[in-house]
């Protein structure tokens, strides 16, 4: 089993890798792709990778008919949640990404907030963006936003720490290969310790994990090459351009 197959790893990091900001942040995402994709209310929505439905439910709030696909049980049960605390329809489906598929299904699919490049394969990376590509209907949008190769290098950062979820957290990062990927080592200590003077201190949990890095056009190619022909690479969601002020990657492609 990959990783992030596991119902325990996003139970314990959940809370820690969706930080306030995160939240706080999805409104304006799900309108940014309410207004990238012309979309009208009642409009098909595939949130691929929907996780805790931090932007399912708020496309949903939009009045659009939304569907988010997680392999994560537990995952799904909260976005569940969350659409019936906002009174909202939100189809859930628990399925992985490899075999999902859904042809020409929906006006817009989303990929969001860096959930690819897992797999332990570039051809189960790639099956992944063709099934969403192909669940997309002719004429529709499919927007992915994830970190690539270009800003991994511009933001990278040996580590850090910080407390969240009640936790010290630990981070240490470090380069795969020629920047073919970027490992990730999240350390959970009791909030209280303090490492400086206890260096030997043990972790609550220890978890190591690599994410594949791909240039954004070599994305952007793949995406041709799976039938959207007006596709573009952008540096956020305001479709700033993708270069050294670049926050962001957010790819954009309209189905032939």
């Amino acid at each position: 089993m990959d990783w992030f197959e596991s119902e325990n790893f996003w139970t314990q990091f959940a809370p820690i890798m969706f930080d306030d900001a995160r939240w706080a942040e999805a409104p304006t995402v799900a309108q940014y792709v309410k207004d990238i994709a012309k979309l009208r209310d009642g409009a098909a929505v595939l949130d691929a990778g929907c996780g805790l439905g931090r932007i399912s439910v708020e496309l949903a709030a939009l009045d659009l008919d939304v569907t988010g696909v997680d392999i994560i049980q537990s995952e799904l049960d909260a976005a569940r949640e969350s659409a019936e605390a906002e009174g909202v329809p939100l189809k859930l489906i628990n399925h992985d990404l490899r075999t999902f598929h859904a042809p020409n299904q929906f006006d817009c699919a989303v990929n969001l907030y860096t959930s690819f490049g897992y797999c332990a394969s570039v051809e189960e990376d790639m099956q992944i963006l063709k099934n969403i590509a192909d669940s997309v209907k002719p004429g529709g949008t499919f927007i992915m936003e994830c970190t690539s190769r270009e800003t991994a290098v511009m933001y990278w950062t040996p580590g850090e720490e910080f407390e969240r979820a009640g936790y010290k957290v630990v981070t240490h990062f470090e380069v795969v290969g020629a920047w073919e990927g970027l490992k990730s080592q999240w350390t959970l200590y009791p909030a209280d310790t303090d490492l400086s003077k206890s260096p030997a201190s043990k972790p609550v949990v220890d978890h190591c994990f690599v994410q594949r890095l791909y240039p954004a056009t070599f994305l952007r190619d793949k995406l041709i090459e799976f039938g959207f022909s007006d596709t573009k690479v952008y540096g956020d969601f305001d479709k700033s351009p993708y270069n050294e002020h670049a926050r962001t990657m957010v790819l954009i492609g309209i189905k032939k």
